[in-house]
């Protein structure tokens, strides 16, 4: 294993084909697909509920509070496996997460279609109903990552990226405007819900109690010497060292956690914004939106296909030419005033980010022993992913003090400022 550069060879890294013959692997790939479809509509949805319910808040404010919503309380549980030596079994933490999802939006779109649902109550539903959401996204990681062997991992984190981006940027998106047109914002919190029951279905299929992977050949001790490991749901799961003492021993990736931090930091505000940008500048509706997640989500696509044929590439210079890159989408995104331009836009912007999740978390992977897995990387994704809530509560004045085309100015340039210091940051050679 690399120590040195977290730089895969050619050879060493296999392609989606050779990722996707393992059955396991592949039908955990589907059911995130499946779950990620109905986060997708969400993301269209979820605005127009709030715009519909906001009543005295102002909108932009009101966008933001929903938006963090389904990270705060995630985010303490994902702190407390992170920071502290209990292992909750990753697949244990995958199922809670199905079962409350399902529970609670079946339980708003109830109230949604009947006309009973508030904004305080949106806000408390998505709240609980995303409780254990990023440990269960570190979890979907381990688990695939796991019943693969190492030179597939790199692979498996690319598909898991190439996942999120067809299914929350252009089929969630797209599918969620047609629902949002023909039977409103709260027909999408069941399909949400349904999404993950289908999640669920495949995890209780597809991935085994144990680490034995006998059918697919995987999971051998070699394999588990190179820090492939499987999660198990044994009781005696490990209390180890905590993510955040093992990242101290690992001083590059703890400086790649502030630059991701930042990263997404800086672009929730875009978050805030579009909903409003697309309703204001663009004088369209839920359909606008969608078709402009889905530009993005096109353009993610295809970078995805890239990231397949950039495995060999130095990843630390890869991870700090796509911030720079993304940083100019949102001040181009600015300029235009038409739909089509917009799409464009936010195409190349997809076409960018595309490749930064994977290439990161591979980078990450790399320098792990399977007894460290678990922690860092449950801390790794709270860690990012905390950047959202804080982004999108900093992210609703911001929009609302300057206005939507401003805020994305501000919202690149600000990400133009971090490359440099990502630059410095991820470049300095130094012990993992």
């Amino acid at each position: 294993m690399s120590k040195s550069t977290g730089v895969p060879s050619a050879t060493a890294n296999r392609s989606y084909r050779d990722v996707l013959r393992n059955k396991r692997v592949a039908g955990l790939l589907l059911g995130d697909l499946l779950a990620n479809i109905g986060t997708g509509m969400i993301i269209v949805a979820m605005p127009v509920q709030t715009l519909r319910i906001h009543g005295r808040i102002p909108p932009a404010i009101a966008i933001g509070m929903v938006e963090a919503a389904p990270f705060i309380l995630s985010t303490v549980v994902a702190l407390g496996i992170g920071l502290g030596r209990v292992r909750i079994p990753p697949r244990t933490l995958l199922i809670a997460d199905c079962v409350l999802r399902a529970l609670t939006f079946t339980g708003l779109g109830l109230a949604a279609v009947t006309g009973r649902l508030s904004l305080s109550l949106l806000i408390g539903g998505l709240l609980l109903g995303a409780a254990c959401r990023m440990a269960a996204a570190g979890s979907r990681r381990l688990l695939a990552t796991s019943m693969a062997e190492e030179p597939e991992r790199y692979g498996v984190n690319a598909l898991l990226g190439l996942n999120g981006n067809v299914a929350l940027y252009v089929l969630g998106p797209v599918a969620g405007g047609l629902l949002v047109a023909a039977g409103g914002p709260g027909v999408v919190l069941f399909a949400d819900a349904c999404g993950a029951l289908l999640l669920l279905a495949c995890v209780l299929r597809w991935v085994p109690r144990t680490g034995a992977h006998a059918e697919t050949g995987t999971g051998t001790a070699e394999a588990r010497t190179a820090g492939t490991a499987a999660p198990t749901d044994s009781a005696d799961a490990r209390q180890d060292e905590s993510g955040w003492r093992i990242l101290r021993r690992r001083p590059v990736a703890a400086r790649l956690l502030v630059v991701v931090f930042f990263f997404n930091f800086l672009y929730m505000p875009i978050e805030v914004a579009l909903p409003l940008y697309v309703q204001g500048t663009l004088h369209s509706g839920a359909s606008g939106l969608g078709l402009l997640w889905g530009a993005l989500g096109a353009g993610a696509i295809a970078g995805a296909a890239l990231v397949n044929l950039m495995r060999g590439l130095p990843q630390r210079h890869l991870l700090v030419a796509i911030i720079g890159l993304w940083a100019l989408c949102p001040i181009a995104l600015a300029a235009v005033d038409d739909l089509t331009a917009a799409m464009i836009v936010f195409a190349l912007g997809g076409l960018v980010w595309a490749p930064f999740t994977p290439v990161s978390y591979s980078f990450l992977q790399s320098g792990l022993r399977p007894s460290e897995q678990q922690p860092v990387v449950t801390l790794w994704t709270t860690g990012s992913a905390l950047a959202a809530p804080l982004g999108l509560v900093a992210g609703g004045p911001l929009i609302q003090l300057t206005g939507t085309g401003t805020g994305l100015v501000v919202s690149g340039l600000l990400t133009l400022l971090l490359v440099p210091i990502a630059a410095v940051s991820v470049l300095k050679r130094g012990v993992r």
